[in-house]
């Protein structure tokens, strides 16, 4: 599952910039997707802030999940899930950087 979201995660970013991305010489921290201009860091801000979101579902249900001795397998996984997620943080992060490095250096 953790590698499915990696994969879409990264497959959006993909799309986004090859097909979305017009470089705008009076906005070039933006890009236009669906006919919206979007700041580049509000975007990867708008992804931290879901990836909390999700994150944060996972630890709350595996911790309900854990009241019950037949659950808590299935809260254990979600926590595993949950602690890779943490990892994802940074990785938007480190994501935003690079995005915004490149379009500065172009």
């Amino acid at each position: 599952m953790q590698t499915t979201f990696f994969l879409y995660f990264f497959l959006v970013k993909y799309v986004i910039e090859v097909f979305f991305v017009q470089k705008n010489k009076q906005k070039e921290l933006t890009f236009t997707l669906f006919k919206h201009d979007i700041e580049i860091g509000a975007f990867y801000n708008l992804l931290y802030q879901a990836n909390d979101v999700i994150l944060a579902l996972f630890f709350i249900v595996g911790s309900f999940l854990f009241f019950k001795e037949s659950t808590t397998f299935y809260g254990t996984i979600l926590f595993v899930i949950g602690s890779f997620q943490l990892l994802i943080r940074p990785l938007i992060m480190i994501s935003k950087e690079i995005h915004i490095y490149r379009i500065k250096n172009n």
